[in-house]
């Protein structure tokens, strides 16, 4: 298994290389949103988060990656809300929720996460969370525990983003650390600079398979734009410096891990996260079924089902 980290030269090269889709961007189709509700919940600290919601029955809560929004949960509120009470929630900045200048932590988020479940009164809840989501989820745990929770869904996170030169070649393999510490400093003054616009795009518009229709891709990458780029940046930082490797370990409930082969997370972190927990269950998607960060949208009719499969 190939090693996958990028270096200061590799993150600078994407950046470089990026191109603006002319394609505008799709809104959320009528047909994937009619059924669709939205609410609001106000945190402990006075934030208006918004969600998107369908179904009825067991809850299925799903936490979006950085910079990523509720929206691009589509599919699964389309196709999981004909079974469950589905709520895709925007974090704080993200998407629809209201912007302010504070708590662009991962620990304010999982806080944020937690107040969603008392607010709404939920109970028994599949936790679902995509990229940045997983390590919401982790530090929940971290924090709470199974505190009102029956089942995890992670899909593609590393259990460490950026990495430490003394590390053996199997430690890099298993956190899957994809940046060194130049690359993530990189990586956050670019997102900060004049060029904010064009290094998300270059950022984003890899996290795809070359089979993604570029209208979906643009639309995406326009999702990133409604979190501030400043807020955006802090929050990669926080999210990248934070280390799960104590706690993924101490997981207890059923869980079922999701990456992909062409996923710009190493896969190879998730069969090592699958092996700490016991009993969970992994599916790894192929390049050729849309096997990449965004399998959930390219290959959904697949996640669907595992997930549907898991969680009954």
């Amino acid at each position: 298994m190939r090693e996958q980290q990028l270096t200061r030269r590799e993150i600078l090269a994407a950046v470089g290389s990026a191109t603006v889709i002319a394609t505008a961007p799709n809104a959320l189709s009528p047909a994937l949103a009619a059924d669709a509700e939205v609410g609001t919940v106000t945190t402990s600290d006075g934030v208006k988060l918004k969600y998107m919601a369908a179904g009825a029955g067991q809850p299925l809560v799903m936490i979006p990656g950085w910079s990523q929004t509720a929206a691009q949960f589509k599919y699964q509120i389309a196709g999981l809300g004909q079974t469950y009470r589905v709520i895709a929630v925007d974090m704080r900045g993200h998407g629809e929720s209201e912007k302010v200048n504070h708590g662009y932590k991962i620990s304010r988020l999982a806080k944020d996460v937690h107040d969603v479940l008392h607010k709404l009164n939920l109970h028994e809840v599949t936790l679902l969370g995509h990229s940045m989501g997983c390590s919401v989820i982790w530090c929940y745990w971290d924090m709470y525990g199974p505190e009102r929770l029956s089942k995890l869904v992670l899909v593609d996170q590393m259990p460490f983003i950026t990495s430490n030169p003394q590390w053996s070649p199997d430690e890099k393999r298993d956190a899957g650390a994809i940046l060194d510490a130049a690359a993530l400093y990189d990586l956050y003054n670019q997102l900060t600079g004049p060029d904010a616009a064009k290094t998300t795009e270059g950022f984003v518009g890899g996290m795809v398979t070359k089979a993604m229709p570029a209208d979906e891709k643009n639309w995406i990458i326009q999702q990133n734009f409604k979190l501030p780029r400043r807020h955006a940046a802090d929050l990669l930082y926080n999210h990248a410096t934070q280390d799960w490797r104590d706690v993924i370990p101490r997981i207890k409930i059923p869980t079922l891990v999701v990456g992909g082969k062409a996923s710009l997370v190493p896969w190879a972190s998730q069969i090592w996260i699958s092996k700490q927990i016991k009993g969970s269950r992994v599916e790894i998607f192929d390049e050729t079924e849309g096997g990449a960060h965004f399998m959930f949208m390219e290959a959904h009719d697949k996640f669907n089902r595992i997930v549907r499969e898991f969680v009954a």
